[in-house]
């Protein structure tokens, strides 16, 4: 009853945010007027805020900045030792320091380290909670680049990416965040620079308890889908994710910009049935993949979980088997890959179910920006094959589909996939990798070792950011080859998006006749899920027929 009563009451915030929080979006990035602090931003910076960019041009720009974020967190870490508020930690690793600055600047937010033990409270908030901010707005920007190609006529510019960026920061990210932050604290979660103070136990001994401004980062490690957790329990931490009440606030940011976002997308194209569309898609596979998911988990068998009503092993009592299974599929749905349950103790279907998340592109609703991208980019396949199905040249919105958008498409589907086979297949088909690998990273050798290698380069690829804790990632190969999947994982789709925006916004519209695929009706939601399906799920069966498939069917 109380998870029908979780699940009742983020369905209904969604629902009633969805269409203010949508055209409040929208207007933000439509409108010619600049805030103050922005325009003072934007002198501080060089650019000038009334022009725009071509497509080439916006995605230097991206690169860029993600440089110069890549620089700046790999050396925070490096100086940490020099910088106040360090608590007294060395500076961190080469190879970790490359590793977890691509990480965040990627939105991954992938952590093969302790972050308590490891990260000082500057490196924290100067490096990673930053990142968290600008890359989500980074991920928002370039969605509304692609729904401007929709919605724009022979036009050689898709938007300002610097614009785009400071608005989805300082107008949508920060307010947003600073609210929930407060709301969190009120709900038990610390926000202090007390650093680690030593307790007496009730046996008599001593503990050493690390405190922070864990609120603040919280909020916004989940409303940008980022998932950096500030300790290393993630949200199972008491710290970080008290009380069941406070679980729910915390899938409800996780969700909540991706759902309004298809709002975003109608209002700025001139139609917003095709923002219910898209957002008909998104729910339909969240409703499925949280059923598949709760349905494996408290359905395993044995007797362990026979006696404490599911497979309880790594999940907390105070969240239980169905508040961990909808944070579980709400953060690998959304590109934030925060827990608060441990997915290396699911079931093996169970775990499964949340890789097969992932795996199909983290579009239900996916990620802050990415999500949307992700749909508008499959549904242009989906008009595609409609069109090879009746013969007829295919559209989208007024917009003809020819060789070049669709080969940027597939190129976008391709991507991933080939990120994560070749990662997974690199781990254990180069010998001196392998035996590596085997030796010191698996501790659970076998099917569910090769799951947790599987599960690692999905989770980088996707800029996801979850895993399966039984592997050790924290080694040359992992940091260098997971650090390769997350850049490559955010930068190649992005420019193949922005390629097709530019692609599109040049074309003039085409008018709709008796022959045009209506794209705001059921059977194009049909036709957008089976897309899905067919160009993502099977892509990766033969896989997951070695790892977890096997593995729950022992």
């Amino acid at each position: 009853m109380f998870f029908i009563l979780q699940l009742a009451t983020v369905a209904l915030v969604l629902a009633v945010l969805y269409r203010p929080l949508g055209d409040y979006m929208a207007g933000v990035y439509t409108s010619h007027r600049h805030l103050r602090v922005e325009r003072g931003i934007y002198r501080v910076i060089g650019v000038d805020q009334d022009s725009e960019q071509t497509w080439p041009i916006y995605f230097r720009s991206v690169l860029a900045f993600s440089a110069v974020g890549i620089l700046i967190v790999y050396g925070l870490q490096r100086l940490q030792a020099f910088l106040p508020w360090s608590l007294g930690l060395p500076a961190v690793s080469e190879q970790l320091s490359f590793n977890t600055a691509i990480s965040f600047v990627a939105n991954t937010n992938w952590q093969s380290y302790s972050p308590e033990a490891t990260m000082g409270y500057s490196v924290q908030l100067l490096g990673l909670a930053v990142q968290n901010f600008v890359s989500a707005a980074v991920g928002i920007a370039v969605a509304i680049a692609l729904v401007r190609g929709l919605a724009r006529r022979v036009s050689p510019t898709i938007g300002n990416f610097w614009v785009d960026l400071v608005r989805g920061s300082l107008r949508i990210l920060l307010p947003i965040a600073a609210v929930s932050a407060v709301v969190l604290i009120i709900g038990g979660v610390i926000q202090n620079v007390n650093g680690f103070q030593e307790v007496t136990t009730l046996s008599g001994g001593t503990q050493s308890i690390p405190g922070g401004p864990v609120a603040s980062q919280e909020a916004i490690k989940l409303l940008g889908t980022n998932g950096g957790g500030f300790f290393n329990a993630n949200s199972s931490h008491p710290f970080e994710n008290p009380t069941a009440w406070v679980n729910v606030v915390q899938v409800l940011l996780m969700l909540v910009i991706p759902f309004a976002l298809p709002r975003t997308f109608g209002r700025i194209v001139g139609d917003n049935r095709q923002g219910y569309a898209i957002l008909a898609a998104m729910a339909t596979f969240f409703v499925l993949s949280l059923s598949v998911m709760t349905y494996f988990e408290l359905s395993a068998n044995g007797s362990a979980p026979g006696l404490a009503g599911g497979a309880m092993e790594g999940k907390e009592q105070r969240f239980g088997e169905l508040g961990s299974t909808l944070f579980g599929t709400t953060s690998t749905l959304t590109s934030t890959g925060a827990v608060n349950s441990m997915h290396d103790s699911f079931t093996a279907l169970g775990g499964g179910m949340a890789m097969l998340n992932m795996m199909l592109g983290e579009l239900a609703p996916g990620g802050v920006g990415s999500g949307l991208y992700g749909m508008l980019v499959i549904a242009i396949l989906a008009v595609f094959i409609a069109g090879l199905m009746v013969g007829r040249t295919p559209e989208y919105l007024g917009k003809k589909l020819g060789a070049r958008e669709i080969k940027l498409a597939s190129l976008y589907i391709l991507t991933t996939p080939t990120l994560v086979l070749v990662g997974t297949a690199l781990s254990f088909g180069i010998p001196v990798v392998r035996d590596s690998v085997i030796g010191t990273s698996i501790w659970n050798p076998g099917l569910h070792g090769f799951s947790e290698v599987l599960y690692a380069f999905t989770s980088a690829a996707n800029n996801n950011g979850s895993a399966f804790a039984g592997l050790t990632a924290n080694t040359p190969w992992f940091n260098t080859a997971l650090g390769v999947a997350m850049l490559l994982g955010r930068l190649l789709p992005i420019l193949f998006v922005l390629a097709l925006a530019g692609s599109l916004a040049a074309q003039e519209k085409v008018p709709v006749t008796a022959g045009t695929l209506p794209t705001h009706k059921p059977l194009f939601v049909g036709l957008l899920c089976g897309t899905v399906l067919i160009v993502s799920a099977l892509t990766y069966f033969p896989v997951l027929a070695l790892g977890p498939l096997a593995e729950g069917l022992l």
